[in-house]
């Protein structure tokens, strides 16, 4: 197929930049290489009409969308880009980013400041609140992107990047950075995850500390971030998110 192909296929969201290999997430390589191939097509120029102003790739312009698409993109400016997919039911609060190949399922809400980066993977009724970054993946070609499973909910000015993956049901706190260089720290199980571990289903993080061993940094009282899972949601903490239902 061509890269516009893909990308018409990406948007109707009958093929993802990534897909569910049994446990984990496997890159689609045609996909992201098509990507690649539409950014060496295209061209800068100036935007005319509602987009005036903004310079850009002549090939890749901003989505439109119609009542009949059944998404709320309320106005503030946000901006979808050509070859994302946005399901019906989806919310884009103002302003916020959905980026080339990231995949939003329904329900989902994409709150203000929020990034969807490139090829980033996200499920059904999630909730990316404020300032929430999902960091995009396009090169290497063969390294999965950040994948959010159905039902989580991020926390706000949480940052989520190098192509972690979230598993269904999990809460990831305010504030939390998950990268594959930071280790996750299982305090219920009692193990260390590490780094660049999924997080598994259910499971709540939240932003903690680590000491840090050599004797410099002992005599100064240093300590290095580290995500820590403090529960798995049982059906006391899932309640307290009920409050989801009433933004939808």
């Amino acid at each position: 197929m061509s890269w516009k192909e893909i990308l018409d296929q990406l948007e109707a969201g009958t093929i993802r930049a990534a897909n569910p290999e049994g446990e984990t997430w496997q890159a689609n390589v045609e996909v992201k290489n098509a990507i690649l191939e539409a950014f060496k097509a295209g061209d800068n120029v100036n935007y005319a009409g509602i987009y005036e102003g903004f310079v850009d790739k002549h090939n890749i312009p901003p989505r439109i969308f119609e009542a009949e698409d059944g998404v709320r993109l309320v106005p503030g400016g946000s901006s979808v880009r050509r070859g994302a997919y946005v399901a019906k039911s989806v919310i884009i609060m103002p302003p916020a980013y959905i980026n080339i190949g990231a995949y939003v399922d329904e329900g989902t809400m994409v709150d203000s400041h929020a990034l969807v980066g490139s090829c980033a993977q996200v499920g059904k009724n999630v909730h990316l609140s404020a300032a929430v970054q999902l960091g995009g993946v396009l090169e290497p070609v063969g390294l999965s992107p950040v994948v959010i499973e159905d039902d989580c909910f991020i926390g706000a000015g949480s940052v989520i990047v190098e192509g972690i993956l979230v598993k269904k049901g999990a809460v990831i706190a305010p504030g939390v950075t998950l990268s594959k260089s930071v280790p996750v720290y299982d305090c219920v199980n009692e193990v260390l995850l590490g780094k660049g571990a999924p997080i598994p289903e259910r499971a709540v993080v939240v932003p903690g500390t680590r000491p840090i061993n050599n004797e410099w940094a002992k005599s100064q009282r240093l300590s290095a971030q580290c995500p820590i899972i403090i529960k798995y949601r049982d059906e006391g903490s899932a309640a307290s998110l009920e409050l989801e239902s009433a933004l939808r």
